[in-house]
């Protein structure tokens, strides 16, 4: 005879970190979509930490083949969210997947952040946000990954 406290002990149990991971990956995703949204309606949106969001977001380097790196972006960060959701819901292999997903943007992102710095000389406040998410995102994995149960 099967009680409540057995049907519960057999559910899939709830990863919290790639729900979290999920979450902030929500936030990258977001921001993509707007910036992509802006890039398509023509408009730059309005920079109000810092200046220069106007000089990244036209600059030779914010596309690639006429399409928006953010474009690229949301792509990445939807990827992201599914794997960190489907690995916070009892997929666990595909963490791992995430894993590799998050390094090759971190990768990606380090990259854009030197351009910024080096190459055009300014910041967007909406790729920093992109990169802090995508760095949070990155030092969740690790976490993950140094303090998984044994």
């Amino acid at each position: 005879m099967s009680t409540a406290s057995d049907s519960i002990n057999n559910a899939p149990k709830v990863a919290v970190i790639p729900l979290l991971a999920a979450l902030v990956a929500l936030v990258g995703l977001v921001d993509s979509i707007y910036l992509t949204v802006e890039h398509y309606r023509g408009e730059l949106p309005p920079c109000t930490i810092v200046q220069g969001c106007e000089l990244v977001l036209t600059s030779a380097w914010s596309e690639i083949y006429g399409i928006p790196l953010a474009a690229f972006g949301a792509l990445a960060y939807f990827a992201a969210f599914s794997l960190a959701l489907l690995a916070g819901c009892g997929r666990r292999a595909l963490w791992p997947v995430f894993g590799i997903q998050v390094i090759l943007m971190s990768l990606f992102t380090v990259w854009l952040l030197y351009l910024q710095a080096y190459v055009i000389g300014v910041f967007c406040q909406f790729c920093l946000l992109s990169a802090a998410t995508t760095f949070a995102l990155f030092i969740l994995f690790v976490v993950s990954k140094l303090f998984r149960a044994k």
